[in-house]
């Protein structure tokens, strides 16, 4: 297995530090990683920085262990998917272009009273469109267990099958399922031959004396991001698991809590490292 760290792990410091993709890529050789994970929205000038990008990664021999598109199919009308459908096939060939055979993609968010059952046939319909390109690309397209509507793991694996391309897969999120309320060890119990690609996350339920802002669940608790290894999932038996599957893709580090995130993902990365041992 890979370690690579996504680029949102550091979304605090891009933001302050005012980080182009170049230098994040950077900062990724100089904690001697393997790869990074590239998010759409980080573009400024995609047509300029994409020559950048895959120059700076020759430089440093750096993989691209997965590209994120920010995609949500939860929209009323069939233009609005549209515009999300688009969006996946773009990320597509930005993919190929990096040399990342993982499209990172979501199904969709909270909308008004709208519920994962109404919702889930534009999931699947857009999925299905998208992986008809995807298929031709030989690019899979891991859906991440995000957010609050189709979190959970029988969701996921719901519209997986019912999409039933062998280039639709799972974006396992080790820490999302808590804030659905679902045991990160069961979900990986029901998913693991599903996963194509690992977020390496945790959190911890918020101290009554904190005043920081975190992630509510589906039941209101809120929880915060930690360094894996001190919240709430148990980590071990998710890379034990992933070890007798024989996954032998990418675990990327996603952290978002509250620390120095670079202090918090070189945390990530040795702790991580010696899980892998």
């Amino acid at each position: 297995m890979k370690i690579s760290v996504s680029m949102y792990s550091l979304n605090s410091t891009v933001q302050k530090e005012k980080w182009s993709i170049a230098d994040f890529i950077n900062y990724a050789k100089s904690i001697s990683l393997d790869g990074v994970e590239l998010l759409d929205f980080y573009w400024n000038d995609k047509g300029k920085e994409l020559k950048e990008t895959i120059a700076v990664l020759k430089k440093h021999n750096l993989a691209v262990s997965a590209y994120d598109v920010t995609n949500n199919f939860v929209k009323k009308s069939s233009a609005e998917r549209a515009i999300e459908i688009a969006k996946v096939k773009d990320g597509i060939q930005t993919a190929k272009l990096l040399g990342t055979n993982i499209v990172r993609v979501f199904s969709g968010d909270l909308q008004g009273q709208l519920t994962y059952e109404d919702a889930q046939a534009w999931i699947v319909e857009g999925l299905k469109n998208c992986a008809e390109s995807a298929e031709k690309e030989q690019i899979y397209l891991a859906i991440e267990n995000h957010g609050l509507l189709a979190g959970k793991s029988e969701q996921v694996e719901e519209i997986i099958n019912k999409v039933g391309s062998p280039f639709v897969k799972s974006t396992f999120d080790t820490g999302n399922f808590l804030l659905v309320h679902e045991e990160p060890k069961v979900a990986f119990d029901r998913l693991k031959d599903k996963i194509v690609h690992v977020h390496f996350k945790d959190f911890r339920e918020k101290a009554a004396s904190e005043s920081v802002t975190g992630f509510l669940s589906t039941q209101g608790m809120e929880l915060v991001g930690t360094v894996p290894g001190d919240g709430q999932v148990n980590l071990a038996y998710i890379v034990q698991g992933l070890k007798d599957s024989n996954y032998d893709g990418w675990l990327s580090i996603e952290y978002e809590g509250f620390e120095d995130a670079q202090v918090a993902n070189e945390e990530a990365v040795n702790r991580l490292r010696e899980l892998l041992k």
